[in-house]
């Protein structure tokens, strides 16, 4: 310690010595007002008050803990002034494409993967909503919709509004969030629904236009600079649909094993009871994989299915490119968000690990997955 002050009052010394040269030098008053608080710091030294402090090295431990103190209490403040600004954010997307600030509730099955689809594009754009998982069996929950099909989005506003398709749903969404001028409910009438009847005389529906952005000439250039943007986003839309979740299905029931499986994640994300869980579990199981074994047949795929999903993979693979992130460029588009929404539903199961570690999808989901839990879309 003695070594410690003496070191101190050598530097000490010659910095006294340096303001009476300076001092010296010049008198205005506007360096006399500068150099104010040196010449008391020197008047206390040469009376030896300033000998008479203690010099504790633990003093810079202590700032340190009050800079962290004060650094943590910042970051908890950005963070939450942050979630402020996006829930802020979100309800005025939210009133701006449904014309007011309703309340919007999504009926779905958590394993269905044109729910999970729907979902994945919620949460990109950050839009709220609430959520009732609905007995597949029963349909309780349903009873009053128009459609048994989910999933349902309702929007309970000035004008109640109940939407029974996802793609059409996301078309419909995505076009108002780019047309500012126009609501759900006015552009909801460029998806005319056309109604028919197959050979086993059930009822189906299909949408017209229900991948298409609904877009003026302007706006389309604004938003798809690239002339090939919106026909690929269609195309892979579709794809998606009309392709990749038809495989699924003999992929997920290949072996008794994987369908027990398959059916064990239902059930446990399921709305069911004890015992409808354990009689749909095995029913359901031995139900689908026969069927897919027909579905296999029906799609014309290869005698191990796994192969038409290894393809499936990289075909979407080389579609993105190996110089864009995703499809849509640096951010998703529709086509990314309903490739990754199918496949989420199958996540844990042997199949989803299979495709992983076999191609080269795993980059393009794992970002997929990073930006839409981060709402990357209100950006």
């Amino acid at each position: 310690m003695a070594a410690y002050r003496a070191k101190i009052s050598s530097k000490a010394k010659a910095t006294l010595q340096y303001f009476r040269a300076l001092r010296s030098q010049s008198g205005s008053a506007a360096t006399e007002a500068h150099n104010a608080p040196l010449r008391r710091y020197f008047r206390a030294y040469e009376t030896g008050a300033l000998q008479r402090v203690k010099v504790c090295p633990r003093q810079d431990t202590r700032l340190y803990g009050k800079c962290a103190f004060l650094l943590g209490g910042g970051i908890g403040l950005y963070s939450a002034v942050k979630l402020s600004l996006q829930q802020h954010f979100a309800e005025e997307q939210l009133a701006h494409v449904l014309g007011t600030t309703p309340r919007v509730t999504l009926y779905q099955y958590k394993t269905c993967p044109q729910c999970s689809k729907l979902r994945a594009f919620l949460d990109y754009y950050g839009l709220e909503y609430d959520i009732v998982e609905v007995n597949p069996v029963l349909h309780r929950e349903i009873k009053w919709a128009t459609s048994s099909k989910v999933p349902i989005l309702v929007i309970e506003g000035e004008e109640g509004l109940e939407l029974n398709d996802a793609s059409v749903i996301m078309s419909a969404l995505k076009t108002c969030m780019i047309d500012k001028s126009k609501t759900i409910h006015e552009v909801i009438n460029y998806y005319p629904v056309l109604k028919s009847k197959n050979i086993f005389g059930i009822e189906s529906s299909e949408y017209t236009n229900r991948h298409w952005v609904m877009l003026n000439e302007i706006a389309l250039e604004l938003h798809y600079p690239n002339k090939n943007a919106r026909r690929d986003e269609v195309k892979w839309r579709h794809w998606a649909d009309d392709w990749l979740l038809c495989i699924l299905a003999p992929n997920v029931y290949r072996s008794p094993a994987e369908a027990l499986e398959a059916y064990n994640h239902i059930v446990l994300e399921g709305n069911y009871g004890p015992a409808e869980g354990f009689v749909i579990k095995y029913v359901g199981a031995f139900t689908m994989f026969f069927l897919s074994k027909l579905l296999k047949i029906w799609y014309r795929m290869e005698k191990d299915v796994r192969q038409d999903l290894y393809k499936a993979a990289d075909e979407w693979m080389t579609a993105v490119g190996k110089k864009r992130k995703f499809l849509g460029g640096d951010k998703p588009n529709l086509a990314d968000i309903s490739v990754y929404g199918v496949l989420r539903t199958v996540e844990g199961q042997q199949a989803f690990d299979d495709v992983m570690k076999h191609t080269r999808m795993r980059k393009w989901y794992q970002a997929m997955e990073k930006v839409i839990q981060e709402h990357g879309g209100q950006d």
